[in-house]
Protein backbone atom coordinates (compact mmCIF):
# COMPACT_ATOMS: atom_id res chain seq x y z
CA UNK A 1 0.00 0.00 0.00
CA UNK A 2 2.84 2.32 0.62
CA UNK A 3 4.49 1.61 -2.53
CA UNK A 4 0.91 2.24 -4.33
CA UNK A 5 0.70 5.14 -2.45
CA UNK A 6 4.63 6.29 -3.32
CA UNK A 7 4.08 5.79 -7.06
CA UNK A 8 0.78 7.75 -7.15
CA UNK A 9 2.39 10.62 -5.06
CA UNK A 10 5.72 11.09 -6.92
CA UNK A 11 3.68 10.34 -10.53
CA UNK A 12 1.60 13.52 -9.56
CA UNK A 13 4.07 15.75 -8.07
CA UNK A 14 6.99 15.07 -11.20
CA UNK A 15 4.23 15.41 -12.90
CA UNK A 16 3.31 18.94 -12.13
CA UNK A 17 7.09 19.68 -11.51
CA UNK A 18 7.73 19.61 -14.97
CA UNK A 19 4.54 21.18 -16.26
CA UNK A 20 5.91 24.29 -14.72
CA UNK A 21 8.76 23.83 -16.57
CA UNK A 22 6.63 23.55 -19.96
CA UNK A 23 4.21 26.39 -18.79
CA UNK A 24 7.06 28.72 -18.39
CA UNK A 25 8.77 27.65 -21.64
CA UNK A 26 5.83 27.60 -23.56
CA UNK A 27 5.09 31.45 -21.77
CA UNK A 28 8.18 32.65 -23.70
CA UNK A 29 7.45 30.59 -27.13
CA UNK A 30 10.26 28.59 -26.19
CA UNK A 31 9.76 24.80 -28.01
CA UNK A 32 8.80 21.67 -26.13
CA UNK A 33 10.46 18.36 -28.07
CA UNK A 34 9.16 16.20 -25.17
CA UNK A 35 6.89 16.19 -22.38
CA UNK A 36 7.64 12.30 -20.02
CA UNK A 37 6.56 11.20 -17.09
CA UNK A 38 8.85 8.49 -16.02
CA UNK A 39 11.97 8.53 -18.34
CA UNK A 40 12.03 6.17 -21.79
CA UNK A 41 16.04 5.52 -21.14
CA UNK A 42 17.76 3.94 -18.45
CA UNK A 43 18.27 6.97 -16.12
CA UNK A 44 20.50 8.73 -16.24
CA UNK A 45 22.11 7.16 -19.58
CA UNK A 46 20.23 8.91 -21.88
CA UNK A 47 20.81 6.01 -24.87
CA UNK A 48 20.32 3.19 -23.34
CA UNK A 49 17.38 1.26 -23.39
CA UNK A 50 14.99 3.90 -25.34
CA UNK A 51 11.25 3.43 -25.20
CA UNK A 52 8.12 4.48 -24.21
CA UNK A 53 4.97 2.80 -22.67
CA UNK A 54 3.23 5.63 -24.48
CA UNK A 55 3.61 8.27 -26.68
CA UNK A 56 1.89 11.18 -28.85
CA UNK A 57 2.55 14.11 -31.00
CA UNK A 58 0.87 16.86 -30.54
CA UNK A 59 1.85 20.04 -32.18
CA UNK A 60 6.23 20.13 -31.69
CA UNK A 61 5.77 18.30 -28.61
CA UNK A 62 5.79 14.70 -28.09
CA UNK A 63 3.97 13.72 -24.44
CA UNK A 64 4.58 10.00 -23.44
CA UNK A 65 5.11 7.48 -20.17
CA UNK A 66 8.49 5.85 -20.34
CA UNK A 67 9.05 2.82 -18.68
CA UNK A 68 11.80 3.56 -16.17
CA UNK A 69 9.53 4.28 -13.50
CA UNK A 70 11.34 7.04 -11.34
CA UNK A 71 10.89 10.64 -12.02
CA UNK A 72 10.30 12.44 -15.29
CA UNK A 73 11.28 15.22 -17.96
CA UNK A 74 10.56 17.91 -20.29
CA UNK A 75 12.82 18.14 -23.04
CA UNK A 76 13.48 22.02 -24.12
CA UNK A 77 14.97 22.64 -27.02
CA UNK A 78 18.47 24.78 -27.20
CA UNK A 79 19.51 23.19 -23.65
CA UNK A 80 21.91 20.96 -22.01
CA UNK A 81 19.37 18.57 -20.05
CA UNK A 82 18.64 14.91 -18.78
CA UNK A 83 19.10 14.07 -22.56
CA UNK A 84 22.38 15.71 -23.13
CA UNK A 85 21.52 15.97 -26.47
CA UNK A 86 25.30 17.21 -27.79
CA UNK A 87 24.12 16.99 -31.47
CA UNK A 88 21.97 19.61 -31.15
CA UNK A 89 23.81 21.87 -29.24
CA UNK A 90 26.44 22.17 -31.60
CA UNK A 91 24.00 23.66 -34.60
CA UNK A 92 23.39 27.28 -34.44
CA UNK A 93 20.34 28.74 -31.91
CA UNK A 94 16.85 29.06 -33.10
CA UNK A 95 14.48 31.73 -32.69
CA UNK A 96 12.56 29.11 -30.31
CA UNK A 97 14.88 27.61 -28.81
CA UNK A 98 16.52 27.88 -24.51
CA UNK A 99 19.51 29.21 -25.89
CA UNK A 100 18.11 32.31 -27.86
CA UNK A 101 16.01 33.65 -24.75
CA UNK A 102 16.85 36.26 -22.56
CA UNK A 103 18.35 35.56 -18.72
CA UNK A 104 15.55 36.35 -17.13
CA UNK A 105 13.53 34.06 -19.42
CA UNK A 106 15.61 31.75 -18.77
CA UNK A 107 15.66 32.13 -15.03
CA UNK A 108 12.07 31.61 -15.30
CA UNK A 109 11.81 28.53 -17.10
CA UNK A 110 14.43 26.79 -14.51
CA UNK A 111 12.55 27.74 -11.86
CA UNK A 112 9.10 26.90 -13.53
CA UNK A 113 9.04 23.23 -11.48
CA UNK A 114 10.41 24.42 -8.27
CA UNK A 115 7.59 27.35 -8.23
CA UNK A 116 5.46 24.85 -9.05
CA UNK A 117 6.31 22.22 -6.41
CA UNK A 118 5.75 25.33 -4.11
CA UNK A 119 2.26 26.12 -5.11
CA UNK A 120 1.46 22.30 -4.97
CA UNK A 121 2.33 21.95 -1.47
CA UNK A 122 0.18 25.18 -0.78
CA UNK A 123 -2.68 24.15 -2.75
CA UNK A 124 -2.77 21.10 -0.60
CA UNK A 125 -2.09 22.16 2.56
CA UNK A 126 -4.98 24.94 2.40
CA UNK A 127 -6.76 21.92 1.16
CA UNK A 128 -6.46 20.06 3.72
CA UNK A 129 -7.30 22.94 6.68
CA UNK A 130 -10.16 23.73 4.80
CA UNK A 131 -11.42 20.17 5.08
CA UNK A 132 -10.39 18.95 8.49
CA UNK A 133 -9.41 22.17 10.29
CA UNK A 134 -6.20 21.73 12.84
CA UNK A 135 -6.26 20.48 15.93
CA UNK A 136 -3.99 22.89 18.43
CA UNK A 137 -2.56 21.80 21.96
CA UNK A 138 -1.32 24.59 24.18
CA UNK A 139 2.62 24.26 25.27
CA UNK A 140 1.60 24.21 28.89
CA UNK A 141 -2.28 22.22 27.90
CA UNK A 142 -1.12 18.57 29.58
CA UNK A 143 -3.41 18.51 32.89
CA UNK A 144 -1.46 15.12 33.39
CA UNK A 145 1.98 16.06 31.87
CA UNK A 146 4.22 14.59 29.38
CA UNK A 147 4.93 10.64 28.70
CA UNK A 148 8.89 10.80 27.62
CA UNK A 149 10.32 8.62 24.78
CA UNK A 150 13.83 7.48 24.88
CA UNK A 151 14.87 10.62 23.35
CA UNK A 152 12.80 13.40 25.59
CA UNK A 153 14.78 11.71 28.56
CA UNK A 154 17.87 12.24 26.63
CA UNK A 155 17.33 15.93 26.28
CA UNK A 156 16.25 16.41 30.02
CA UNK A 157 12.61 16.10 30.13
CA UNK A 158 10.92 13.44 32.78
CA UNK A 159 7.76 11.45 33.39
CA UNK A 160 4.79 14.20 33.97
CA UNK A 161 6.54 17.57 33.15
CA UNK A 162 4.16 20.24 31.85
CA UNK A 163 6.79 21.83 29.43
CA UNK A 164 6.56 25.96 29.81
CA UNK A 165 8.78 27.23 27.72
CA UNK A 166 12.74 27.69 26.93
CA UNK A 167 15.34 29.74 26.76
CA UNK A 168 14.20 31.90 29.59
CA UNK A 169 10.39 32.53 28.76
CA UNK A 170 10.33 31.91 25.38
CA UNK A 171 7.56 29.97 24.33
CA UNK A 172 7.19 26.88 22.29
CA UNK A 173 4.84 27.59 18.94
CA UNK A 174 2.42 24.38 20.23
CA UNK A 175 2.41 20.92 22.01
CA UNK A 176 3.12 19.05 18.84
CA UNK A 177 6.03 21.53 17.77
CA UNK A 178 8.12 20.67 20.31
CA UNK A 179 10.12 17.80 19.30
CA UNK A 180 11.18 19.71 15.61
CA UNK A 181 11.83 22.57 17.61
CA UNK A 182 14.39 21.06 20.14
CA UNK A 183 15.77 19.23 16.76
CA UNK A 184 15.65 22.28 14.49
CA UNK A 185 16.50 25.32 16.27
CA UNK A 186 19.28 26.17 18.71
CA UNK A 187 17.79 25.62 22.28
CA UNK A 188 19.45 25.96 25.28
CA UNK A 189 17.64 25.58 28.15
CA UNK A 190 13.81 24.15 28.67
CA UNK A 191 11.38 25.32 31.78
CA UNK A 192 8.69 23.12 33.18
CA UNK A 193 6.56 22.66 36.13
CA UNK A 194 7.64 19.41 37.70
CA UNK A 195 6.35 18.27 40.87
CA UNK A 196 4.64 21.56 41.60
CA UNK A 197 7.51 23.38 41.28
CA UNK A 198 8.84 25.29 38.06
CA UNK A 199 12.54 24.14 37.05
CA UNK A 200 14.88 24.31 34.25
CA UNK A 201 17.14 22.33 32.64
CA UNK A 202 20.14 22.27 29.91
CA UNK A 203 19.70 20.76 26.96
CA UNK A 204 22.94 18.56 26.83
CA UNK A 205 24.98 19.61 24.13
CA UNK A 206 25.05 16.69 21.91
CA UNK A 207 21.23 15.94 21.95
CA UNK A 208 20.95 17.30 18.32
CA UNK A 209 23.89 14.59 17.01
CA UNK A 210 22.27 11.54 19.16
CA UNK A 211 18.78 12.25 18.27
CA UNK A 212 20.15 11.82 14.49
CA UNK A 213 21.74 9.16 15.13
CA UNK A 214 18.86 7.30 16.48
CA UNK A 215 16.90 8.41 13.50
CA UNK A 216 13.86 6.15 13.27
CA UNK A 217 14.84 4.58 16.78
CA UNK A 218 12.88 7.32 18.19
CA UNK A 219 9.15 6.77 17.75
CA UNK A 220 7.23 9.40 19.69
CA UNK A 221 9.25 12.17 21.91
CA UNK A 222 6.70 13.30 23.86
CA UNK A 223 3.12 12.82 24.02
CA UNK A 224 -0.02 14.13 26.07
CA UNK A 225 -0.27 11.20 29.52
CA UNK A 226 -4.03 10.05 29.41
CA UNK A 227 -6.27 8.13 31.77
CA UNK A 228 -6.62 5.03 30.03
CA UNK A 229 -10.63 5.38 29.40
CA UNK A 230 -11.25 2.99 26.50
CA UNK A 231 -12.82 4.56 23.39
CA UNK A 232 -12.65 3.01 19.89
CA UNK A 233 -11.29 -0.55 19.14
CA UNK A 234 -8.41 -1.43 16.10
CA UNK A 235 -9.90 -4.42 13.94
CA UNK A 236 -9.20 -7.73 15.10
CA UNK A 237 -9.40 -6.40 18.68
CA UNK A 238 -9.27 -8.91 21.04
CA UNK A 239 -11.17 -7.12 23.88
CA UNK A 240 -13.87 -5.36 21.47
CA UNK A 241 -16.48 -7.71 22.76
CA UNK A 242 -14.99 -7.35 26.66
CA UNK A 243 -14.64 -3.39 27.13
CA UNK A 244 -17.28 -0.96 26.33
CA UNK A 245 -16.76 2.90 25.42
CA UNK A 246 -15.87 4.35 29.00
CA UNK A 247 -14.45 1.60 30.44
CA UNK A 248 -11.05 2.56 32.34
CA UNK A 249 -8.54 0.50 32.86
CA UNK A 250 -6.75 0.12 36.21
CA UNK A 251 -4.35 -2.79 36.06
CA UNK A 252 -3.03 -5.10 34.08
CA UNK A 253 -1.78 -8.38 35.78
CA UNK A 254 -1.21 -6.24 38.61
CA UNK A 255 0.66 -3.26 37.14
CA UNK A 256 -0.77 -1.15 37.96
CA UNK A 257 -2.42 1.78 34.79
CA UNK A 258 -2.51 4.97 36.26
CA UNK A 259 -2.16 6.35 32.57
CA UNK A 260 -2.77 4.98 28.92
CA UNK A 261 0.92 5.13 28.10
CA UNK A 262 1.67 2.56 30.67
CA UNK A 263 -0.49 -0.52 29.32
CA UNK A 264 1.46 -1.09 25.92
CA UNK A 265 4.87 -1.88 27.57
CA UNK A 266 3.21 -4.25 30.07
CA UNK A 267 0.99 -5.84 27.16
CA UNK A 268 3.73 -5.93 25.05
CA UNK A 269 6.13 -8.62 27.44
CA UNK A 270 2.69 -10.62 27.81
CA UNK A 271 2.68 -11.94 24.01
CA UNK A 272 0.89 -14.55 23.72
CA UNK A 273 0.50 -15.09 27.38
CA UNK A 274 -3.22 -14.66 29.53
CA UNK A 275 -2.93 -10.73 30.98
CA UNK A 276 -5.77 -10.69 33.73
CA UNK A 277 -7.34 -6.82 33.10
CA UNK A 278 -9.48 -4.67 36.02
CA UNK A 279 -11.34 -1.94 34.96
CA UNK A 280 -13.57 0.17 36.47
CA UNK A 281 -17.74 0.53 34.63
CA UNK A 282 -19.02 3.12 36.27
CA UNK A 283 -18.59 2.37 39.97
CA UNK A 284 -18.32 -1.29 39.50
CA UNK A 285 -14.69 -2.95 39.53
CA UNK A 286 -14.98 -6.03 36.49
CA UNK A 287 -12.28 -7.74 35.47
CA UNK A 288 -11.65 -10.50 32.66
CA UNK A 289 -8.59 -12.59 31.30
CA UNK A 290 -7.75 -12.36 27.41
CA UNK A 291 -4.57 -13.61 25.67
CA UNK A 292 -2.33 -11.43 24.60
CA UNK A 293 -1.55 -12.16 20.41
CA UNK A 294 1.87 -12.17 18.96
CA UNK A 295 1.76 -8.35 18.25
CA UNK A 296 1.54 -7.17 21.58
CA UNK A 297 -1.61 -5.22 21.09
CA UNK A 298 -4.87 -5.70 22.85
CA UNK A 299 -6.48 -3.05 20.11
CA UNK A 300 -8.35 -0.27 21.38
CA UNK A 301 -7.59 3.49 21.90
CA UNK A 302 -7.99 6.26 24.50
CA UNK A 303 -10.43 8.28 24.94
CA UNK A 304 -9.12 12.09 23.48
CA UNK A 305 -9.98 14.10 26.77
CA UNK A 306 -10.06 18.13 25.46
CA UNK A 307 -10.28 18.83 28.93
CA UNK A 308 -7.04 16.90 29.91
CA UNK A 309 -4.81 17.95 26.89
CA UNK A 310 -6.53 21.39 26.28
CA UNK A 311 -6.35 20.60 22.74
CA UNK A 312 -8.91 22.95 20.41
CA UNK A 313 -9.97 22.52 17.03
CA UNK A 314 -9.79 25.47 14.39
CA UNK A 315 -11.42 25.55 11.19
CA UNK A 316 -10.88 27.65 8.43
CA UNK A 317 -13.55 28.88 5.34
CA UNK A 318 -12.46 28.23 2.08
CA UNK A 319 -11.02 31.85 1.62
CA UNK A 320 -9.04 32.06 4.95
CA UNK A 321 -7.48 28.62 4.47
CA UNK A 322 -5.23 29.83 1.74
CA UNK A 323 -3.44 32.32 4.41
CA UNK A 324 -3.37 29.48 6.64
CA UNK A 325 -2.11 27.03 3.92
CA UNK A 326 0.09 29.64 2.60
CA UNK A 327 1.87 30.08 6.59
CA UNK A 328 1.84 26.37 6.75
CA UNK A 329 3.83 26.17 3.32
CA UNK A 330 6.69 28.94 4.47
CA UNK A 331 6.94 27.32 7.81
CA UNK A 332 7.81 23.56 5.95
CA UNK A 333 10.03 25.19 3.45
CA UNK A 334 11.56 27.03 6.59
CA UNK A 335 12.03 23.90 8.67
CA UNK A 336 13.37 21.84 5.60
CA UNK A 337 16.40 24.31 5.26
CA UNK A 338 16.85 23.83 8.63
CA UNK A 339 17.59 20.00 8.03
CA UNK A 340 19.95 20.43 5.55
CA UNK A 341 21.57 22.25 8.05
CA UNK A 342 21.81 19.26 10.00
CA UNK A 343 22.93 16.83 7.09
CA UNK A 344 25.80 18.84 6.18
CA UNK A 345 26.82 19.51 9.62
CA UNK A 346 30.13 17.53 10.47
CA UNK A 347 29.27 17.46 14.17
CA UNK A 348 25.71 16.14 13.79
CA UNK A 349 26.65 13.78 10.51
CA UNK A 350 22.63 13.99 9.34
CA UNK A 351 23.80 12.92 6.14
CA UNK A 352 24.47 9.60 7.59
CA UNK A 353 20.72 8.74 8.24
CA UNK A 354 19.99 9.95 4.21
CA UNK A 355 16.83 8.02 2.22
CA UNK A 356 15.78 7.54 -0.91
CA UNK A 357 12.44 5.72 -2.12
CA UNK A 358 12.54 3.70 1.09
CA UNK A 359 12.27 6.33 3.52
CA UNK A 360 9.99 8.10 0.90
CA UNK A 361 7.78 5.20 1.28
CA UNK A 362 7.69 4.78 5.15
CA UNK A 363 6.67 8.59 4.86
CA UNK A 364 3.11 7.16 3.66
CA UNK A 365 3.21 4.57 6.18
CA UNK A 366 3.85 5.85 8.84
CA UNK A 367 0.20 6.74 9.96
CA UNK A 368 -0.79 2.77 9.91
CA UNK A 369 -1.97 0.35 7.62
CA UNK A 370 -4.90 1.71 4.95
CA UNK A 371 -5.30 4.22 2.54
CA UNK A 372 -5.70 7.43 4.12
CA UNK A 373 -6.54 10.36 1.87
CA UNK A 374 -5.59 13.23 4.41
CA UNK A 375 -2.55 11.27 5.73
CA UNK A 376 -1.56 10.27 1.65
CA UNK A 377 -1.88 14.35 1.21
CA UNK A 378 -0.44 15.71 3.86
CA UNK A 379 2.68 13.41 2.99
CA UNK A 380 2.61 14.37 -0.82
CA UNK A 381 2.48 17.97 0.61
CA UNK A 382 5.78 17.44 2.47
CA UNK A 383 7.51 15.45 -0.56
CA UNK A 384 6.42 18.61 -2.74
CA UNK A 385 8.67 20.94 -0.20
CA UNK A 386 11.56 18.20 -0.02
CA UNK A 387 11.27 18.07 -4.02
CA UNK A 388 11.64 21.87 -4.62
CA UNK A 389 13.89 22.81 -1.86
CA UNK A 390 16.20 19.54 -3.27
CA UNK A 391 16.35 20.53 -7.01
CA UNK A 392 17.09 24.64 -5.94
CA UNK A 393 20.57 22.65 -4.71
CA UNK A 394 23.64 24.37 -6.98
CA UNK A 395 23.98 20.37 -8.49
CA UNK A 396 24.78 20.38 -12.11
CA UNK A 397 21.13 18.31 -13.95
CA UNK A 398 18.98 19.70 -10.77
CA UNK A 399 17.13 22.69 -11.74
CA UNK A 400 19.60 25.01 -8.88
CA UNK A 401 22.89 23.21 -11.11
CA UNK A 402 20.91 25.27 -14.14
CA UNK A 403 20.19 28.70 -12.54
CA UNK A 404 24.24 28.67 -11.44
CA UNK A 405 25.41 28.01 -14.49
CA UNK A 406 22.48 31.10 -16.42
CA UNK A 407 24.17 33.48 -13.08
CA UNK A 408 27.60 32.64 -13.78
CA UNK A 409 26.77 33.28 -17.83
CA UNK A 410 25.09 36.66 -16.62
CA UNK A 411 27.75 37.56 -15.00
CA UNK A 412 30.26 36.73 -17.66
CA UNK A 413 28.13 38.43 -20.52
CA UNK A 414 28.50 35.27 -22.52
CA UNK A 415 27.38 32.30 -22.44
CA UNK A 416 29.40 29.50 -21.40
CA UNK A 417 30.87 27.05 -23.84
CA UNK A 418 29.16 24.22 -25.27
CA UNK A 419 32.28 22.09 -24.29
CA UNK A 420 32.24 23.65 -20.61
CA UNK A 421 28.75 22.88 -20.61
CA UNK A 422 28.98 18.85 -21.17
CA UNK A 423 31.20 18.61 -18.78
CA UNK A 424 29.54 20.07 -15.88
CA UNK A 425 26.77 18.24 -16.98
CA UNK A 426 29.14 14.54 -16.78
CA UNK A 427 30.24 15.96 -13.18
CA UNK A 428 26.21 16.15 -12.48
CA UNK A 429 25.74 12.81 -13.62
CA UNK A 430 28.48 11.47 -11.04
CA UNK A 431 27.07 13.50 -7.89
CA UNK A 432 23.36 12.48 -8.77
CA UNK A 433 24.02 8.61 -9.10
CA UNK A 434 26.79 9.02 -5.81
CA UNK A 435 23.87 10.79 -3.83
CA UNK A 436 21.35 8.23 -5.06
CA UNK A 437 23.63 5.14 -4.23
CA UNK A 438 24.09 6.65 -1.01
CA UNK A 439 20.87 7.53 -0.10
CA UNK A 440 19.43 3.89 -1.50
CA UNK A 441 21.90 2.26 0.20
CA UNK A 442 21.39 3.77 3.79
CA UNK A 443 17.60 2.43 3.13
CA UNK A 444 19.17 -1.09 2.17
CA UNK A 445 21.19 -1.24 5.33
CA UNK A 446 18.49 -0.84 7.62
CA UNK A 447 16.41 -2.73 6.31
CA UNK A 448 18.80 -5.70 6.84
CA UNK A 449 19.80 -4.32 10.04
CA UNK A 450 16.29 -4.29 10.94
CA UNK A 451 15.48 -7.58 9.43
CA UNK A 452 19.00 -8.83 11.66
CA UNK A 453 17.51 -7.62 14.74
CA UNK A 454 14.09 -9.46 14.68
CA UNK A 455 15.11 -12.54 14.20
Amino acid sequence: MAVLQLLLGLSLLVALHELGHFLAARAFKTRVEKFYLFFDFLFPLPTVMNFALFKKKIGDTEYGIGWFPLGGYVKIAGMMDESMDEEQMKLPPKDDEYRSKKNWQKLIIMLGGIIMNVLVAWVIYSQLLFWGGEARIPTDGTKYGIHCDTLALIAGFQEGDVVLSHDGGKKFESFTNIPREMLLDEIKTVEVRRDGKEVSFNVPSDFKARAVAMGAKVKGFIEPRMICVVDTFSPGSVVADKFKKGDRVISINDHAINYFQDAPPVVSSLKNQDAHVVFLRGADTMSFTVRVPETGLLGFSPERDSTAIGYTEVHYSFISSFGAGAKRTVKELRDYLKQLKLIFSPTIKGYKQLGGIGSMASMYSSGGEGWNWFRFWATTAMISVVLAIMNLLPIPMLDGGYVIILLIEMALGRPLNEKVLENIQRVGFILIISLMLYANGNDLYRFIMTKFAHQ
